[in-house]
């Protein structure tokens, strides 16, 4: 099996649409890191589990300096961000997205 992980730094905002009172439900700005881990028994004829370059058009280059209210068509929580990117890149199993220091939520598929 091969594995590989890819870091972004995306700079990005939101508001929580929350059923109970929160400072979140604010529209406010994170610099997010999220690292996204692929894995394949098979290497593609190139010799690469998915290109790096691939995974960062895909994420990065659409999420970067975005409302992600806008951008994504759910309550964006750091667990379902880690789910919509999961299901975003190929090979994907595993995505860890940090809002800020200390606070990281992570989907991996079963």
């Amino acid at each position: 099996m091969y594995y590989i992980s890819k870091r972004l730094e995306i700079a990005g905002c939101h508001q929580l649409n929350l059923s109970y009172p929160s400072k979140c439900t604010h529209l406010h700005g994170h610099n997010w890191i999220v690292t996204i881990y692929c894995k394949a028994r098979e290497l593609n004829p190139d010799g690469m589990v998915v290109d790096f370059t691939h995974v960062k058009e895909q994420i990065h280059n659409y999420l970067d300096h975005g409302n992600f209210n806008e951008l994504l068509p759910f309550n964006p929580t750091a667990e379902n961000i880690a789910r919509w990117i999961c299901d975003q890149v190929e090979h994907c199993y595993r995505v860890d997205v940090q809002e800020s220091e200390g606070n990281i939520a992570t989907y991996e598929k079963d």
